[in-house]
């Protein structure tokens, strides 16, 4: 087994390598978190090794996969122990299209990343956090899960399960933990570009996101434990 690190706060972040992600995970590691990331990218995986080789673990990781996520927690648990704070950011954008002209394979995608692989992660983390008695699990929604718009009923469907699963599962934590809801609002990133490439520019970079984002995102507690939340 791995030694674990000095008991700072950890936070484990899934699509660490690109958008909100991967400013997450500069902004944790500014702030001296021990941060535990995951991507599909192995080329960006290995850029963020350099980039933060201190107080960090990143893994290639399929969260559509449950053994590759088994293997992603053990290693982090391994490492720093339970996490502080998870934030379950990984997530696909259907291409624009009206739902009975969208692929099956194209659905089923999204589908398998944006819901299946939230639970692989809350299934093979949430152990851990349960018997350290603390923790707080963020499940990224959207205004897309709380509101709906045409061409995207995929990503909608996902956001909506999300807020569902979220609500249920805080009824079933014990005291110390806490699931949450998250949207972001909208950002100018990747996923938005692709949905709505004429507007994004209008909007904040994943970079302004993130000053206020990341201290909102570090201060939650089991205080919200079962809320929808937008950050600021």
């Amino acid at each position: 087994m791995t030694e674990k690190r000095s008991p700072s706060r950890t936070v484990v972040v899934t699509g660490c390598t690109r958008g909100l992600g991967r400013v997450m995970t500069k902004g944790f590691h500014e702030m001296g978190w021990n941060v535990a990331g995951c991507g599909r990218s192995q080329e960006q995986i290995d850029q963020l090794r350099e980039l933060f080789p201190a107080i960090t673990l990143f893994s290639t990781v399929d969260v559509t996969s449950g053994k590759s996520v088994q293997q992603f927690a053990r290693h982090t648990i391994e490492t720093f122990g339970a996490p502080d704070l998870v934030l379950n950011n990984a997530a696909l954008m259907n291409d624009t299209a009206p739902l009975w002209e969208i692929p099956e394979d194209e659905f089923s995608r999204v589908i398998d990343v944006n819901i299946k692989g939230v639970h692989h992660v809350i299934r093979h983390f949430t152990p851990a956090m349960i018997e350290a008695g603390k923790g707080v699990i963020v499940n990224f929604s959207s205004g897309w899960g709380r509101s709906t718009s045409p061409e995207v009923a995929p990503y909608c469907a996902t956001k909506f399960a999300i807020e569902g699963l979220t609500q249920a599962m805080s009824q079933e934590l014990p005291p110390g933990l806490a699931a949450v809801a998250l949207s972001p609002g909208v950002i100018d990133t990747d996923m938005l570009r692709q949905c709505w490439a004429e507007g994004a520019a209008g909007y904040p970079t994943p970079e302004e996101w993130g000053r206020k984002a990341i201290p909102f995102l570090a201060q939650l507690g089991p205080k919200d434990n079962g809320k929808s939340l937008t950050t600021p």
